[in-house]
């Protein structure tokens, strides 16, 4: 697993890389039918067909890979067919291929490879791949997939590269660390999957050109000063101009360091120690 660059033939191929897919067991090889569906794209319109997130439209089709996230198929044994790319997705994928004949696609983790043996369940040991409670596995454990309700299905960590830490567990609740520095409770019943998900490249790769960008669904954006006053808050003036304002959207919304988690969201109080700011320190939610 590493990237690949190009030799610099043109100005895109220059700055451009690329995962060389090394995991991939078998690149020629289609997504499983019976775990696929229809991606339909909504170009950032609402049902009313109202644009409410911009920059958005076209873009290669996609085929949505149906994720198991829960792990309930408890004490039925599961042997890793495959480590598949998703388009959907920055980590990669791997298809189970169950006892009693079943199959589904989870969040691959970093070593896990074709042929490795998998299981999820209350009683199995908290090793590379293995879905349990956070009341069975022992602290210090790197873990993804997290849930934040028993039953839920895993909402943090998922992305390529990321794992949490499990530090302690007190009563009905267990202490993780996120990747953030932010230290939170959650339900020692919730379920989490052992070990740190795979791909971390992911964040230094560089597109190289606007073509990959169109491909992935994402349109040119304009900058706010090159507008007119009509269209943006920072438009307008005499020649080129430095805005005069703070940098805002076009909903005159600021864009530094303006919150916009709720103030009394529930799950506030689950926080035990906040994330740090990288500009203003720690922040106060």
């Amino acid at each position: 697993m590493g990237i690949r660059f190009y030799k610099p033939t043109s100005a895109g191929r220059r700055g451009a890389s690329v995962s060389d897919f090394a995991e991939i067991t078998d690149r020629k090889k289609p997504p499983e039918k019976s775990l696929v569906l229809r991606l339909k794209k909504s170009s950032g319109r609402n049902v009313h067909g109202k644009i409410t997130v911009r920059h958005r439209g076209g873009g290669a089709r996609q085929m949505y890979r149906v994720i198991d996230f829960k792990r309930l198929k408890d004490g039925v044994a599961a042997r890793v067919a495959s480590v598949e790319y998703d388009p959907n997705r920055t980590c990669r994928v791997a298809l189970l291929h169950y006892a009693d004949g079943s199959k589904s696609y989870i969040l691959a983790p970093e070593g896990l490879q074709a042929g490795a043996k998998v299981e999820s369940g209350a009683t199995i040991e908290p090793n590379l791949g293995n879905c349990l409670p956070l009341e069975n596995i022992p602290p210090g454990t790197v873990v993804h997939n997290i849930e934040m309700q028993p039953g839920q299905g895993g909402k943090l960590c998922r992305s390529a590269g990321t794992s949490a830490v499990m530090n302690a567990r007190e009563g009905d609740w267990a202490q993780i660390t996120l990747p953030s520095g932010e230290v939170r409770r959650i339900p020692s019943k919730c379920r989490a999957t052992v070990g740190a998900l795979g791909f971390s490249e992911h964040n230094v790769i560089r597109l190289g050109k606007a073509g990959r960008k169109r491909r992935m669904g994402i349109r040119p954006h304009v900058r706010g000063v090159a507008m007119n006053p009509v269209a943006h808050p920072m438009g307008g003036g005499e020649g080129r101009s430095k805005g005069g304002r703070h940098p805002c959207s076009p909903t005159a919304k600021l864009a530094k360091g303006g919150r916009t988690r709720k103030r009394r969201k529930p799950s506030k109080s689950a926080i035990i120690r906040r994330r740090k700011s990288r500009r203003y320190g720690q922040l106060k939610l």
